[in-house]
């Protein structure tokens, strides 16, 4: 894997000069005080830690770069490709006078479907993505890929808790917008001339039913096809060019 750092004292110390850090594995079961010294400063830096068996430690540290002898010391931390923006820059950077878009994931873990999505984002205009710290696809080089270098232009933002941030946006004028093939409402019928936060969510279960209950609407993409449901990178495109759709037409009516 590229961009990783591995043992105790190297990703303590990467962590505290301020390298922002994807994720970062640890073996399972694993104890210690400098192990308990790295969760709290994970904790307060809000990376996430993924236990795993020593075996995929071996795998990750193992390649023609440290050779055979790595030791890792049950602990290797993958470095983020992008610098993460705070979300109040992200809304703070919105022009006056323009509604905000933003896209937030709610499970969506697949890099290419992230990667595509970003990248129809940047397209749209957005004004930035929003990502949990858990469950979520890694910001890596694959998903830089798939993106197109989208990554390294639309502003991203990890965040804690998805619930917690939907109630900020709202709290700023966004409505949220979820979408979901459940809904009864057609994405066309939803006023998106508005400052939006488009909520996609996983492959497998959708947005879960706590994000559903916070969304302003809920909409779904009409289909006429035998197929129940569009992939959540093609889904999230015609969402989005469905909001520049509007705001032009109203931008050309003015």
């Amino acid at each position: 894997m590229d961009n990783i750092i591995f043992g105790l004292r190297p990703v303590i110390e990467a962590i505290e000069a301020g390298r922002q850090i994807e994720k970062i594995y640890m073996k399972k079961g694993a104890e210690g005080v400098l192990l308990g010294e790295l969760r709290e400063i994970a904790r307060a830096q809000h990376v996430h830690i993924q236990e795993v068996p020593v075996e995929k430690l071996d795998r990750l540290t193992k390649n023609g770069r440290w050779g055979q002898s790595a030791n890792h010391q049950g602990v290797v931390a993958q470095i983020s490709a992008i610098v993460y923006a705070d979300i109040d820059e992200i809304l703070a950077a919105v022009p006056e006078g323009v509604p905000g878009l933003v896209v937030v994931f709610d499970g969506v873990t697949d890099v290419r479907n992230f990667g595509a999505i970003a990248r129809s984002a940047e397209c749209a205009g957005a004004h930035g993505l929003i990502v949990p710290i858990k469950n979520a696809a890694p910001v890596n080089a694959d998903a830089l890929k798939a993106s197109a270098g989208a990554l390294n232009i639309i502003p991203v933002s990890r965040v804690g808790s998805i619930r917690n941030t939907l109630k900020l946006l709202q709290a700023e004028g966004f409505q949220v917008v979820a979408a979901t093939e459940k809904a009864p409402k057609a994405l066309y019928a939803a006023d998106f001339t508005r400052p939006t936060a488009i909520v996609m969510g996983s492959e497998d279960d959708g947005i879960s039913k706590e994000v559903l209950k916070l969304c302003n609407e809920q909409v779904s993409i009409p289909l006429r096809g035998r197929i129940e449901s569009l992939n959540v990178g093609a889904a999230a495109a015609v969402m989005l060019f469905e909001v520049v759709r509007q705001r032009v037409a109203t931008a050309t009516a003015i």
